[in-house]
């Protein structure tokens, strides 16, 4: 993380019933920069993208959220009094990346916004890296076909073949993947070797 985080002029939404603590944190969060609006009711993301949720995690029920167990579109934050496992394992599987302890503190929320989006871009890069490399293997395949055309058609081994795919790859700066597909349809002519 670089720099202190501003938050300001982005919008929080906070999923819990109107109390004494959650007054604290809407000032709170006017006092960092934040609109906020509060409603007990089904995230409905059609209605309303906020940059930022806070979710009563100890009446929270599957279905207030709608997105898929650990897959939060932003950052999550569960408001929690209750020290019982399933209402803390409820809130991790929600995707929440930072917990707030009831009754709420002022102090506790910047630190709280903080690790959430931390942890919230942290999971997205992850997800992205995840999905590359699982694109990169499906196309692996690709990389055999092309090492053994290359190998038939400059009559050299293997390992070869392979130096030769990569060194072309790392030339144009694309994956070899990528290039071994290019080779096999012809975009890409055979490299040379050499």
């Amino acid at each position: 993380m670089k720099g202190t985080p501003s938050f300001r002029g982005r919008n929080a939404l906070v999923l819990h019933r109107v109390d004494e603590g959650i007054e604290r944190l809407m000032r709170q969060l006017e006092r960092l920069g934040l609109t906020a609006t509060t409603r007990w009711e089904v995230l409905d993301l059609s209605r309303a993208r906020p940059d930022v949720v806070f979710v009563d995690a100890d009446q929270g029920w599957n279905g207030l959220l709608p997105w898929a167990a650990g897959e939060a579109p932003m950052p999550l934050i569960a408001l929690l009094g209750s020290e019982a496992p399933g209402r803390i394992a409820w809130a991790m599987d929600h995707g929440a990346g930072a917990i707030i302890s009831k009754p709420i503190t002022a102090s506790a929320v910047y630190p709280a916004l903080v690790m959430a989006e931390h942890m919230h871009a942290q999971h997205l890069a992850t997800a992205r890296r995840m999905a590359d490399l699982e694109e990169r293997m499906r196309l692996r395949p690709l990389v055999h076909s092309a090492v053994q055309a290359i190998m038939t058609a400059r009559a050299i081994d293997e390992s070869a073949a392979y130096t030769l795919l990569r060194s072309c790859a790392m030339r144009r700066r694309l994956t070899i993947e990528h290039v071994a597909a290019e080779i096999l349809t012809g975009l890409q002519p055979m490299p040379e070797a050499g």
